[in-house]
Formats: structure tokens, sequence, C-alpha cells
């Protein structure tokens, strides 16, 4: 227990880095409003290729995962977090979130695919998806900032992605905004295709 102390202590936050996080999210939200809140449900909708996801898939993954964090985050909160005795496991946590938060950084060229239940509609995602998006980033953020006056690098929480993986909650923010900027800058990608397709 003293090694994990002193562990999680060396990987502490920055004093400005859960607002400065939960700041991106709200960054975020204002990027997806700004690049897709006036396309078409179509436009949503439109693949570069039947294995490739559309901006409204994106938007729905997100939704999808982020949404299993938040009973996580309630219960740290409330101060009701009970950790089990993986997540007691001294080390483990700290290089599972080094490597989760490798995978997921925006530049990442590794493609993992997604768990079967966090991936999106097959079928027609409906054309107020960006509106519905939104909405769940204002409440990711504010669950954030309310269990971010608990000692996030001391919290240890398992992974909603993998049973076997667990980290740092204050590595999960880092998890959260880094992903989310890895498939923003997928459905950024997927309107350059749009616009294009539109002009031929």
């Amino acid at each position: 227990m003293i090694l994990h102390s002193r562990l999680t202590a060396r990987t502490g936050p920055a004093p400005d880095e859960v607002p400065r996080l939960i700041a991106e999210v709200g960054a975020l939200t204002a990027r997806a409003r700004a690049a897709f809140g006036g396309l078409s449900a179509s436009q949503l909708n439109w693949k570069p290729a039947p294995t490739e996801w559309s901006i409204a898939q994106c938007l729905e993954h997100l939704m999808l995962i982020n949404a299993d964090y938040f009973p996580i985050l309630e219960r740290v909160a409330r101060g009701a977090w009970t950790p089990s005795v993986k997540e007691r496991l001294p080390l483990l946590p700290r290089l599972f979130g080094k490597m989760v938060l490798a995978l997921v950084q925006p530049g990442s060229t590794r493609k993992v695919q997604a768990v079967a239940r966090f991936r999106p509609s097959t079928s027609a995602i409906p054309g107020d998806i960006v509106a519905r998006f939104a909405a769940h980033q204002d409440t990711l953020a504010w669950h954030m900032d309310a269990a971010g006056r608990r000692d996030l690098a001391r919290t240890i929480i398992t992974s909603p992605v993998s049973r076997v993986v667990t980290y740092s909650l204050l590595d999960a923010y880092r998890i959260i905004v880094a992903h989310e900027g890895q498939h923003m800058a997928q459905a950024e990608r997927v309107l350059g295709n749009v616009r294009k397709s539109a002009l031929t």
C-alpha cells in the first residue's frame, strides 16, 4: 500500500488539470456543434465506405461508451465508491492507464475494434444526434466536475470496456477526452468527404 500511495502521488494531476479536462469536454461539444450542427440527417449518416463510420455513428459511439462512466462518477461524487480487490493492486492501474491512453490518442495509428455493446447503430441515426450529443456532453461534464472534488489519482476503477483493465479516475478523464478527440477528428475527416461528394 505504501508503494501504491507513492506511485499515485507521482501521477497526480497538476492543480489545473481536472478543470482543463472538463473544459476540453465543453470545447469538443462546441466543435461538434460548429462542424456538424447544420448538416442534414442524410449527411450525418453518409459513410465513406460500408465498413467505415458516419459522423452520426462516431457521435453515438462516444455517447454509448461515456454513459457507462456515469454510475461510477456518481458513486465517487457521493463518496460511495469502494474499490474491489483487483482495483487495489499496485502498479497495474498505472500501466493500464498509460496503455489505454496511448491507444485513444487522436494521432494514434493503431485501430482498435469497438466492443459490440459500444458499436453504434447500423441503421440510419435520427438527425437530432448533434443536439443529443451536446446534451450528453453537458451531463458528462457535470459528472466529471462533481467527482473531480475527490482524489482522482488514488481512485481506481475498472474500465467499462474490459473488466480486466483498471486505471485511476484521473486517467479515465484523460482517456475520455483523448477518445473524444480521436473520434471527433474521424468525424471531421468524414465531413470533408461529405462535402467532396456533394461537389461531384
